[in-house]
């Protein structure tokens, strides 16, 4: 595992741009994994900056989300299709039939979860994959649990998980209880991982990701068995770590 330290969020989102446009730069049909929330978003910014510039070409681009919440619309303000469409895909040359996300408002959750694995699978696997990490550590929406999921699956969403996504809706009673979301496993088929965390909020769980047992109850602690991931943080998300655990960036 790779730690690197930026100064603040934005040098973190110029970073993982960097990472991103190098993969695209040097497999041209590569398939990302995406991630949403508000720690992506000063990446989605720089890598539209690429676009614009005529650095980044995302026309041969395939892209997977993690993750969508169950019961909420594509047109519902905060799903994360909208989400996707107003931070990057409305921004850049992606086709509209290579962006992938689970399907929240499917008839038969169980197939759909696994027709998005099948999916990932013929497109050849994910060659980056984006995560954010939450405040108890979850990745994708894989919360502490007694075992690390394999599959997509739908969950059933933390308390602090909805209280942290409050804030993006009118109340609490308006955030789904439920979500779609890549499982561990999916995730670790990858061959690349990025994981973003910023602010003080993040550090005890970047903590817990590098220093403690891998457990499922820090279902990020798994990525210290994966071959090739890097933490992209900033100060504040790295307050906890020993300054020899990492580079500064």
């Amino acid at each position: 595992m790779k730690i690197l330290v930026c100064k603040n969020e934005q040098e973190m989102g110029k970073k993982a741009a960097e990472i991103v446009l190098s993969q695209v730069a040097t497999k041209e049909d590569s398939v990302l994994g995406l991630a949403t929330g508000s720690t992506p978003v000063t990446m989605y910014q720089e890598l539209i900056k690429m676009f614009e510039s005529g650095h980044l070409d995302f026309s041969t681009v395939t892209t997977f989300n993690l993750d969508e919440y169950c019961h909420l619309p594509q047109s519902n303000p905060q799903s994360y299709y909208t989400f996707m469409q107003e931070h990057l895909f409305s921004k850049v040359n992606i086709a509209s039939d290579a962006i992938n996300l689970p399907n929240g408002m499917a008839a038969d959750f169980e197939a759909e979860c696994k027709q998005y694995d099948q999916k990932i699978k013929e497109a050849g696997g994910i060659d980056l994959q984006v995560l954010g990490i939450g405040n108890n550590a979850h990745i994708g929406f894989n919360e502490p649990n007694q075992h690390f999921e394999t599959g997509t699956h739908v969950v059933e969403l933390d308390e602090s998980t909805r209280q942290a996504n409050a804030r993006f809706f009118n109340s609490l009673e308006e955030v789904p209880t439920q979500a779609i979301t890549m499982g561990i496993g999916s995730i670790f088929k990858s061959k690349k991982i990025i994981l973003l965390a910023s602010g003080t909020g993040k550090a005890q769980a970047i903590f817990n990701t590098v220093k403690g047992k891998v457990q499922p109850d820090v279902p990020a602690s798994i990525l210290r068995l994966h071959a090739n991931v890097t933490l992209v943080l900033d100060e504040e998300a790295a307050a906890l770590l020993a300054e020899t655990e990492y580079e500064k960036v």
